[in-house]
């Protein structure tokens, strides 16, 4: 009898066309999502210290982004808007005022890509509230659950009459995916689907985001994100969207929280998405530019690790420059087998 073993793994494991052909997670340039800010008051691409790579976006140049998008054969883009300080105010006005930021770049990404990418909008009010948080403040300065109920449903609205195909509540309110679906369908926008932030996390990698929003935030968002500990409740919060009518649910962050999205992936009956966020993907980008690491690999790697998690779709920062190597139109393409 053979001394050695019968079952070797590693036949499978011999060289690279093998190993793509039996590989049990693919990624897939429709698999990825693109957030994109588009800032009031510039003329041109503004680097975001913070997240190198990122820029903000004119609404000039937001036009060519929008196209190399489309070319490389993403699944969609999610738009931010970053007004004027002087235009923020208690209630965020600027987020429903059809001539703000956001919904002026949602009308030119609906018109230049919208038959190619599916147009999406962040719905939550901090990047425009003087004082940064996702609400209504109340006279305490308490988050007011139910009147920001009240402006994220017209916020809702006038994404979609803007050009939205789907709208993301980002703010963690109670009731909120069933209040914005109530007032699209109310509006006859019964076909915008709703992106459920679902399971959103109170966390320290969300740094560099909050320069990319400039955010006037003062304290914190732990009375409305959830506690970083909490496992079941991410399940508990994700059947609650369900129940309201989410088409999609999320889980943010994505590495952090890698089992959250498994647990979700498992019971959910409608698509489920993870947002690998700005701190996630900056730490990647240090380490690299510190040479401790090789970014088209650990990019690739760390995005295909939240797609084997359970993830049907992935935000990420790297989505058009993933896209153009898994289509061999990038000379990195060589790092994705």
């Amino acid at each position: 009898m053979s001394q050695f073993p019968l079952v070797r793994g590693r036949r499978l494991r011999a060289t690279p066309a093998l190993r793509r052909l039996v590989a049990e997670t693919r990624l897939h340039p429709a698999d990825l999502i693109l957030p994109m800010f588009v800032r009031e008051g510039i003329t041109e691409d503004a680097p975001i210290t913070s997240m190198p790579g990122v820029a903000h976006h004119s609404l000039d140049t937001l036009k060519p982004a929008l196209e190399r998008a489309a070319e490389a054969g993403i699944g969609g883009v999610m738009l931010f808007g970053v007004p004027l300080d002087e235009k923020k105010d208690a209630q965020g006005s600027g987020a429903t005022d059809p001539d703000g930021i956001l919904n002026v770049a949602t009308r030119i990404a609906a018109a230049e890509v919208g038959d190619s990418l599916v147009v999406q909008t962040d719905l939550c009010l901090d990047e425009f509230t003087d004082h940064g948080h996702c609400g209504v403040l109340d006279a305490h300065g308490y988050v007011d659950n139910d009147a920001t109920l009240e402006r994220y449903r017209e916020m809702a609205v006038v994404q979609a009459e803007s050009g939205s195909e789907l709208v993301a509540p980002s703010g963690m309110m109670d009731g909120q995916v069933a209040a914005i679906r109530d007032a699209l369908d109310a509006h006859g926008f019964g076909n915008t689907a709703v992106l459920a932030y679902a399971a959103k996390y109170a966390s320290a990698f969300y740094g560099p985001f909050r320069e990319a929003v400039q955010s006037s935030l003062v304290g914190d968002r732990r009375t409305y994100q959830m506690d970083n500990g909490n496992r079941r409740e991410g399940l508990r919060e994700v059947a609650l969207d369900l129940d309201e009518g989410a088409d999609i649910v999320m889980v943010k962050p994505a590495m952090s929280y890698l089992d959250v999205l498994a647990d979700v992936a498992a019971t959910s009956d409608v698509p489920v998405w993870a947002y690998q966020i700005s701190g996630e993907y900056s730490m990647i980008q240090a380490a690299a530019a510190n040479g401790w690491i090789d970014l088209d690999a650990a990019s690739y790697e760390s995005v295909l690790g939240i797609k084997r998690a359970g993830a049907d779709a992935i935000l990420t920062y790297w989505a058009v420059d993933l896209a153009e190597r898994l289509t061999g139109r990038s000379d990195a393409s060589r790092n994705l087998r």
